[in-house]
């Protein structure tokens, strides 16, 4: 399944370093990748590093001037085979479960016919929290996947589930949403 496009979504988390292995990951296996951050993701991760790790320019703002004409977050969703958040923080799983579009992540989503791959990665106090389980179910009822996440150390300095998935696992489920 190579040479297929990839919207790597990244949001406000911790484990928004990861989208560097994913990134690193998908282009090995000959994948064209293009990052969009929420406005949250930049407090972990710069667009500079997405974009020497992808090659391709990096969307932060859905209402930046474009160099030619397009619709941003149409242009991108069209453009992608799959759509992966990696991260996917509570907050972008609340907006797409609420069908907001105020960010370009969210924007290019929500204006998606492509195949939608969710790894959340939080504290388990919030992932496991009434609101956020059912925005996830929200979301399954709309077909996208989700990956993980699994238990494992958290920033707040303990373990649970909340633990964004390994990058092996978030590889199968692109791959197999690509099917």
């Amino acid at each position: 399944m190579a040479g297929k496009n990839i919207l790597l979504g990244v949001s406000g988390s911790i484990a928004a370093y990861k989208s560097c292995d994913i990134i690193g990951a998908l282009r090995k296996k000959g994948h064209d990748v293009k990052a969009v951050m929420s406005r949250d993701a930049g407090h972990f991760i710069t667009p500079l590093t997405l974009q020497t790790l992808s090659g391709n320019k990096v969307v932060t703002d859905m209402f930046e001037l474009p160099e030619k004409w397009d619709v941003c977050h149409v242009s991108l969703a069209e453009w992608a085979d799959v759509i992966l958040i990696a991260p996917a923080s509570a907050d972008i799983i609340a907006e797409l479960a609420q069908g907001s579009a105020d960010c370009a992540l969210s924007a290019a989503v929500l204006s998606a016919k492509s195949a939608v791959v969710i790894a959340p990665a939080m504290n388990d106090r919030m992932y496991n929290h009434k609101a956020t389980q059912e925005n996830i179910a929200r979301l399954k009822r709309f077909g996208y996947k989700f990956v993980g996440p699994k238990r494992g150390h958290l920033a707040c300095g303990y373990a649970g589930t909340g633990h964004i998935a390994d990058l092996k696992d978030i590889i199968q489920a692109v791959k197999k949403s690509l099917k």
